[in-house]
């Protein structure tokens, strides 16, 4: 198809221009960097040793006219869990590989010397760079400094001083159209940029050979199909583009599923302290945007721009995740600190998923009082920003600071920060986290929409029958979605409208020339899945890991539902 692999070898400080192997051609995504991961890293390795490999990988439709189409996939072995990661992330890196005809960039091998270095792609190649000039600095201020040296079309992807450090909560950054941050943010892929003493990246795009459509007209016939699905849709057309993902605090809380003192209580008082609605009103008032795309091309526009009360820039991209975790979970009810933090861990490159778990279980372990929001901003911001001892041990992430302090109520399945939805009693999550490949994850297989919002059936949440199946077909489906480019919320609409599903494999048939069907993007999925799964066998893992915490068969007020899956009925899942 014309595409190219770009190599990085640090060991030996060259790089390379590969043809695309045969067997990868069909591939992008997800589905790229796990079959480059699965084929090239030693399951054993060390995360952070010369064995591991840093994978970019743009989706099949990155930098097309499909909407919603600019997400890139980033593989490695996770320094975090041990398994295999893929973390997904929007902004511009995607469509400016993919705009030069790059398939995948993939960077192996360590230095040889203590030395830091940049990377930079344009169209005659990769070119590597003896660079301190930034070490130490914040994403925002690289960001900033090199938008002004080498203009703002320029594609970057950093790590803060947290994949520095190589700690393992460490996430990737990537500059969004407007100079702001996304992040490649579970797994600890920071750590696994920084072992390799590479502190950012730069695609210029300039004269590139941009991207062939081979079959013109059926592109935009399908892309205006799409487009209409998600805008008809109520929830990507209605719901998410108001309230963004911080709909879903009055939602979940309603639902009685709202961590709450880390994974005490399923609801909170103070919920609409933190809602979407409140956030909303908030926005408005200081002249931010509520409405934001975090890639050129989004429709959906579910992001958006949070100001302080004098009208001031704090952060962007304020997720529910990250408001939940430190809100309810951590009893602190004020926005404007919850944004100071998620600015402070966007600058400092840790996510804020981890983050937020982070923080729950050093409330649990005394570190900090309850519902201490200055304290939590300080934790972040001082002392891992610093690297000091608690820093590290704190950015090494939630299970660092259980065993550190001899804490039992750690929320993680495979050393994975669980995110901001009670497994009790929206029951698909709980077999999402448990069976992930990657850890808890919600993303992985987002059962709140069958389970609570009625989108592609209903299961119901409080029962143990029929959330085997559906998380196994939402992972598969989801593993699908993260090969394509597209962002994961066009599932919605997707699980709804048949007419929104088929026009995301005819997309691809028209932007390739195949001829793919609904069942080939399923096998798709399983073969993703079972890739992934067959790295993790290999590294150690068995189906004892694919267990939830504990402490998660206490009842769960207010239903009172303890989890209670037996571990047969969980290992099910993988019987495709």
């Amino acid at each position: 198809m014309g595409e190219k692999i770009f190599r990085v070898n640090m060991t030996n400080l060259t790089t390379a221009v590969e043809a695309v192997p045969a067997g990868w051609a069909t591939l992008g995504g997800r589905a790229l960097t796990s079959t480059i991961i699965a084929a090239e890293v030693p399951p054993t390795c060390d995360a952070l040793g010369k064995y591991n490999k840093l994978v970019f990988a743009p989706g099949l439709l990155a930098a097309t006219a499909a909407s919603n189409s600019g997400r890139m996939s980033a593989g490695f072995k996770s320094p975090l869990t041990g398994t295999i990661k893929e973390s997904n992330a929007g902004g511009t890196a995607a469509q400016n590989l993919e705009r030069l005809g790059i398939k995948a960039l993939i960077i192996e091998g360590l230095p040889q010397e203590d030395k830091w270095y940049s990377i930079h792609i344009n169209k005659y190649g990769a070119t590597i760079k003896e660079d301190a000039e930034y070490i130490g600095k914040g994403n925002y201020e690289l960001i900033k400094s090199i938008g002004e040296k080498m203009g703002k079309k320029i594609g970057i992807l950093t790590i803060g001083p947290a994949g520095e450090f190589r700690m393992a909560s460490a996430n990737i950054s990537v500059k969004d159209p407007d100079g702001n941050i996304r992040s490649h943010g579970r797994g600890g892929g920071g750590a696994v940029m920084g072992s390799k003493m590479i502190k950012y990246i730069t695609i210029d795009d300039t004269g590139g050979p941009g991207v062939a459509i081979a079959e013109p007209e059926k592109f935009k016939e399908q892309a205006r199909i799409f487009a209409k699905t998600l805008l008809d849709h109520h929830v990507t057309g209605q719901g998410l583009p108001t309230y963004g993902t911080n709909i879903m605090v009055n939602i979940v809380n309603e639902a009685g599923a709202f961590p709450v003192k880390n994974f005490r209580y399923g609801k909170w008082e103070d919920a609409e302290k933190i809602s979407g609605e409140t956030m909303h009103d908030v926005i408005v008032a200081r002249n931010g945007k509520p409405s934001h795309g975090c890639q050129a091309g989004c429709i959906i526009k579910c992001s958006q721009v949070y100001n302080d009360a004098d009208g001031n820039y704090v952060t962007a991209g304020f997720e529910y995740e990250t408001i939940q975790l430190l809100g309810g979970n951590s009893l602190i009810g004020d926005l404007d600190i919850i944004a100071k933090c998620d600015w402070a861990m966007d600058d400092i490159g840790i996510d804020a998923i981890e983050g937020g778990v982070i923080i729950n279980v050093a409330m649990e372990a005394g570190i900090l009082p309850w519902g201490d929001g200055q304290e939590t901003y300080r934790l972040i911001n001082v002392e891992i920003r610093n690297g000091t001892p608690l820093g590290r041990i704190l950015g090494n992430g939630a299970g660092s600071v259980g065993r550190t302090y001899g804490i039992t109520r750690v929320p993680v399945v495979k050393n994975q920060g669980i995110p901001a939805y009670d497994p009790r009693t929206i029951r698909g999550f709980g077999i999402t986290y448990a069976t992930s490949t990657m850890g808890a994850d919600h993303t992985a297989g987002y059962a709140i929409a069958t389970n609570i919002l009625h989108i592609g059936g209903f299961v119901d949440p409080l029962v143990d029958e029929g959330q085997v199946d559906l998380s196994r077909n939402l992972q598969i489906a989801t593993a699908a979605v993260d090969s394509t480019g597209l962002c994961l919320m066009v599932a919605f609409p997707a699980l709804d409208v048949p007419e929104c599903f088929a026009a995301i494999y005819e997309l691809i048939n028209a932007r390739y020339g195949l001829s793919l069907t609904a069942n080939d993007v399923v096998e798709l999925g399983k073969y993703v899945l079972k890739t992934e799964r067959a790295f993790n066998q290999a590294a150690g893992f068995t189906n004892i890991h694919d267990r939830l915490p504990e402490f998660f068969d206490e009842p769960l007020p207010p239903h009172n539902i303890g989890w209670n899956f037996a571990g047969e009925a969980i290992d099910e899942f993988w019987n495709f």
